[in-house]
Formats: C-alpha cells, structure tokens, sequence
C-alpha cells in the first residue's frame, strides 16, 4: 500500500482467537464498561443535583468523570463488539475519530489533574485565600483551559499522523488506534515531523508533571507540620488518591508513547494501553468519592428522593 489514501481500514489486535475467548473477552470489557459508567455517572449526578458538592474539588470532579467517560467510551465498546461479531476491523475514518478523541480525553484529563493539583496545593497551604484564589470564575477558566489543551493537541496530533503515507500494511498492533501504533506503518523517515510533535508533546506534559511534584512538596510540607494527627489524616487523605492516580497515568502514558521499539512486544503494549485508557476511568469513582463522607451523604439524599418519586 503506497499512501494511506488507498486505505479503507485497519485490522485491530484481538484479545484471543477461539471463540470461547472472545466471548470471555467481551464479557469482561462489558463489566468493566458497565462500571466506569455506573460510577462515573453517579459523580455527574450527585455533584450536579447536591448544592452541598458546589465546591472546586467537586466541580473538577465533575470535569474528572466526564473526561473518564468519554475515554473509556472511546475505546472500549469498539473492542468489545470486535469480539462479539469475531472481526478485528475499524473503518479508516473510525481509527481517525479513535485517534482523535484518545488523544483529546487523555491530555485533557491529565491537564485537569494538574489543576486538581494546583487546587489541592491552595487548599492546604493558603486555606485563607481558597475562596478568593479558586472563585467560580477562576475554576471555569481552568477547567475549560485543561479541554481546550487536549481539543488542540488532539487536532494537531490526527491531523499530522495521518498526513504521513502509509506503506507497512493496515495491521495496528493494539486493540483501538494508537498513534504509536500508525507510525509502524508510515514509511521510511515521514514519521520523524509526528514524533518531533509528539516529544513537543511530552515536553509540555514533563513540565505539567514538574508543577505536580512542587505542588505536593509543598503540600506535604505543610502537611507535616500539622499538629493535630486527625489533621495530618484528612489532608493525606484527600491527597495521596490523586497522588496514585496521577502516578499511574503519567508512567503508563510514557511508556506507551516514549518508549524506545526495542522494548516494544504486544503484550506489553496491550497491558500499557489498558492500564491508560481502562484502568483509571473504572477506579477513578472508587478513588476519589466512595471513601468519601461528603459524597456518602449526597448519594444517600439522591437515593431517597428517587425513592420518594416512585412512592
């Protein structure tokens, strides 16, 4: 195949060949999907419905939940009914659309857990300014500043990538479409302008990642000179989920676009891709609300007004 115009589709990697697999396969997709937007859906509702949730934290949750709903929705469903009707392909405009919207969801949501951050950092270590630094106003501005950065970069990522001719056959080594995984099939050298994009890219997310980690130096810093040990329990508490969150899709996202092709196999690109794209939209809730005593009791008065509707 000489240019990727001449492209129609692309095969996907399958989960498993036999059918009894496949099925397996689909099964455990439709839980996991099931979950993430049971969860996910509860936080949109209870935030939304709860004025006692109308707060920063609660607001970037909401933003946190709507971004995990579209990742997951992305990549998910499209695999799950691969395997249900046993084909492995996706249309050339639908790799495009996947491309597009993974890209967009991940660094948006990997924007708004800087923000999430930052409004952890002023929470901790000017709490007599909260109000005034993260009014409604600033929360907006913030909130649609973490979207617009992943809408940009997910444009100018899909449009590069498949700007590039396109001569190594239509097989994408990961089950939905990865930019990693198109640039194996571009030809000889018209890949390098993508991947300079891609280290530009990654650049920005380093220094996002640098602010992160003076955030919460300081956070900690703050935090251990609390005398009361209740005191030093709620703000760990309320930091060290965003903490792992944050750890696990920043070295999961390395691995999956700056790794070197030597340590490229399959199966480590199909467990890094799950562990970015599945794992945190699915544990998010869980993370971050269910120990929550706040969200508890939103929950509890949402339980009983649908209740209270069916009576």
């Amino acid at each position: 195949m000489s240019n990727g115009s001449s492209l129609t589709e692309f095969l996907l990697l399958a989960f498993a060949n036999t059918r009894e697999l496949q099925l397996s396969h689909f099964s455990l997709f439709l839980g996991i999907y099931l979950a993430a937007l049971m969860g996910n859906s509860l936080i949109i509702t209870a935030v939304a419905c709860d004025h006692h949730l109308h707060t920063p934290m609660y607001f970037f949750l909401l933003n946190l939940s709507l971004l995990d709903l579209g990742s997951i929705s992305t990549t998910v469903p499209k695999s799950m009914a691969n395997s249900l009707w046993n084909t492995r392909a996706i249309s050339y405009l639908g790799c495009a659309a996947q491309i597009f919207f993974v890209v967009f969801f991940v660094l948006a949501e990997y924007c708004l857990l800087t923000v999430m951050a930052y409004d952890r950092y002023v929470a901790i270590c000017k709490p007599l300014h909260y109000g005034t630094i993260m009014d409604i106003r600033a929360c907006v501005k913030m909130a649609a500043a973490a979207w617009g950065s992943g809408f940009l970069t997910a444009v100018l990522h899909t449009a590069n990538t498949f700007s590039i001719p396109l001569c190594q056959g239509n097989v994408v080594d990961q089950f939905f479409c990865e930019i990693p995984q198109i640039l194996k099939l571009s030809c000889s050298d018209s890949y390098l302008r993508e991947v300079g994009l891609l280290l530009v890219t990654a650049c920005l997310a380093f220094g996002c990642f640098v602010f992160f980690v003076l955030s919460y130096v300081q956070i900690f810093t703050v935090v251990l000179r609390i005398p009361s040990e209740q005191g030093r329990h709620k703000a760990f508490s309320m930091c060290l989920p965003h903490l792992a969150v944050v750890s696990l899709f920043v070295s999961t996202g390395m691995v999956a676009y700056l790794k070197p092709p030597s340590f490229s196999s399959s199966a480590l690109n199909l467990v890094v891709a799950v562990l970015y794209t599945v794992v945190p939209p699915t544990l998010n809730p869980l993370i971050y609300s269910m120990r929550n005593k706040e969200f508890k009791d939103a929950l509890r008065k949402l339980d009983q007004c649908v209740q209270c509707q069916h009576q």
